[in-house]
């Protein structure tokens, strides 16, 4: 039950009853990335995508990215995107976590007090 409330009233989990309704009806399934992001477009061209797990717009890979702002792209069928071996893999915005990037990895708390304070 409890679920259920969640998904009418809460946008933060995946998606509300509204949305699902409104993909039901007027949504194309277009494809879905890695991550198990699922992205929609409508008959009037409106696009938008369901996120798998925590809503977080920094997850979606750039050539999802590309398709979902209307910018062209040079990749005709994004569904047979090939990655090359150098290309690292997406990752989501890592700030304010412990994954985040330090200058100085060795010495974070260098990076705290830049500064001494006046007397």
């Amino acid at each position: 039950m409890l679920t259920f409330l969640k998904k009418i009233f809460t946008w933060w989990n995946r998606d509300t009853f509204g949305t699902r309704i409104k993909t039901i009806l007027f949504g194309k399934l277009i494809g879905s990335d890695e991550n198990g992001n699922k992205y929609y477009e409508s008959k009037k061209g409106k696009r938008w995508v369901i996120y798998a797990n925590e809503i977080d717009a920094s997850k979606i890979p750039v050539e999802w990215y590309s398709w979902i702002h209307f910018m062209p792209n040079k990749i005709e069928n994004i569904h047979e995107l090939e990655k090359h071996h150098w290309q690292k893999p997406h990752q989501p915005n890592l700030t304010g976590t412990a994954s985040a990037y330090y200058p100085n990895k060795n010495n974070k708390d260098a990076n705290k007090k830049k500064y001494k304070s006046w007397k």
